[in-house]
């Protein structure tokens, strides 16, 4: 029996990803994908305490003490800016390639998806896994709550003291203290400013 190799492209794509990234980005996901692994499961203060150094050490910034959940994926870490009291639920993945800039007291629900970059497909004559991607920084303002299971879109800033309702898709910015709900997350109320 025959090991399978991949194919041509994906190999080529490996390889330039290898040739344009800088040091500190392989080593960031390195870092993301070993040590992070072994952290990610790790129960009760020990786990929040080790993911806490580990990302404080990943992150562009990270301000104060951070609540990473068990069982939550972040990847791409080098391009997140991130303030103070950050919680992020067990299940989220966070892909932070584009950028990432996440204020102050903000709370990520369990199994949200926050993307920064897309893959590129207009161009019709190449397949889309070669076409590389196409970054877009996310914003997230002080005072966030992003329900579960909610998806926040590359290129989108979540406005301050926003609410994104459980399950919603952000693809627009949203003003300040509104609260959004529905696919695609459109305002349905607003919270009273302080």
């Amino acid at each position: 029996m025959s090991a399978t190799r991949p194919p041509a492209s994906t190999i080529s794509q490996l390889a330039r990803f290898v040739r344009q990234a800088r040091p500190r980005e392989l080593a960031t996901i390195w870092a993301e994908e070993w040590i992070g692994g072994l952290l990610r499961g790790l129960p009760g203060l020990t786990g929040f305490t080790l993911r806490h150094l580990l990302y404080r050490g990943l992150f562009a910034r990270l301000e104060g003490f951070s609540f990473i959940y068990p069982g939550a994926r972040l990847t791409r870490t080098y391009g997140i800016r991130a303030g103070r009291d950050l919680h992020v639920n067990s299940g989220a993945f966070i892909d932070a390639r584009g950028g990432l800039t996440v204020g102050a007291h903000v709370l990520v629900g369990p199994n949200v998806v926050i993307v920064t970059a897309s893959h590129r497909w207009t161009e019709r004559t190449v397949p889309i896994i070669v076409q590389g991607q196409a970054p877009a920084p996310v914003v997230i303002g002080d005072d966030v709550w992003i329900g579960g299971n909610a998806v926040i879109v590359p290129g989108v800033t979540v406005g301050t003291g926003t609410v994104v309702g459980a399950g919603a898709v952000v693809t627009h910015d949203t003003a300040p203290y509104s609260i959004v709900a529905g696919v695609p997350a459109r305002q349905v109320g607003e919270r009273g400013r302080p």
